[in-house]
C-alpha cells in the first residue's frame, strides 16, 4: 500500500530509522520503498538515488548530533560540558548506529549544506574551547583528536571490542577525563 503524504522530509526520517535497524552500509532506495510501501520511481521525487539518498541523511544525521551535543552543553562549561558532550555524542551513536555512520565521513568538495551541516557539530566543541583560549587552528586539532578518540570508542563498543570484564562506562569516562585534562589547560 502506497504511503500518502511522502516529502523530503519524511524519506530522509525513514531512511534513519533503516539505517539503524539495518545499517547505513544497506541503506538503499529499494529497500526504503518497500518499508514505505511504495514504488521506487516515487522516491526520486524526493531524493536523487542511493547517492542523493545517503547525501541527505547525512546532512540531516550531522545536524540531529550537532543539535544533541548543544543540548547536552547548555548551562555547562569547561570539564563539565566537555564530558556532557562527549556523553552525548556516545549515547546518540549507540541509539542510531545507522545514522552515526552516516556522519563520519566530510562533506564533498563545495556541498555547502553537508559542509554546514558539520560545522554544526564542529562549533558545539570550539565553543566550549574558546572559554579556554583555545581558538583556530589549534581548536581543530583538539576537536579532531576529541572526535577521533570517541569515535574509536564508540565504534569498538559497537563492534562488541570490549570483551574484558571492567566496566565499560568506567573505562569511557576515564577516556574522557584524560582528554579533558591533556586539552583543557588546568584541568586535573
Amino acid at each position: 500500500m502506497a504511503r500518502a503524504g511522502l516529502s523530503a522530509t519524511l524519506v530522509v526520517a525513514e531512511a534513519g530509522d533503516l539505517a539503524d535497524e539495518v545499517g547505513f552500509d544497506k541503506l538503499s532506495i529499494s529497500a526504503l520503498a518497500q518499508r514505505l510501501g511504495v514504488k521506487q520511481p516515487t522516491l526520486y521525487k524526493h531524493v536523487e538515488g542511493t547517492a542523493g539518498l545517503h547525501r541527505e541523511m547525512a546532512v540531516s544525521a550531522k545536524r540531529e548530533l550537532a543539535d544533541v551535543m548543544r543540548r547536552s552543553a547548555v548551562g555547562r562549561s569547561g570539564r563539565e560540558a566537555m564530558v556532557a558532550i562527549a556523553t552525548a555524542y556516545r549515547r546518540w551513536a549507540s541509539d542510531h548506529p545507522g545514522r552515526y555512520a552516516a556522519t563520519v565521513r566530510a562533506a564533498a568538495p563545495g556541498d555547502l549544506m553537508d559542509e554546514q551541516a558539520g560545522y554544526e557539530a564542529l562549533s558545539v566543541v570550539t565553543s566550549v574551547l574558546e572559554g579556554f583560549a583555545i581558538s583556530g587552528d589549534d581548536a581543530i586539532d583538539v576537536t579532531r583528536a576529541f572526535r577521533a578518540a570517541l569515535h574509536g570508542f564508540v565504534s569498538l563498543e559497537a563492534a562488541g571490542g570490549f570483551g574484558l570484564s571492567a566496566d565499560i562506562d568506567r573505562s569511557f569516562n576515564r577516556m574522557v577525563a584524560s582528554l579533558v585534562r591533556g586539552i583543557v589547560p588546568g584541568e586535573r
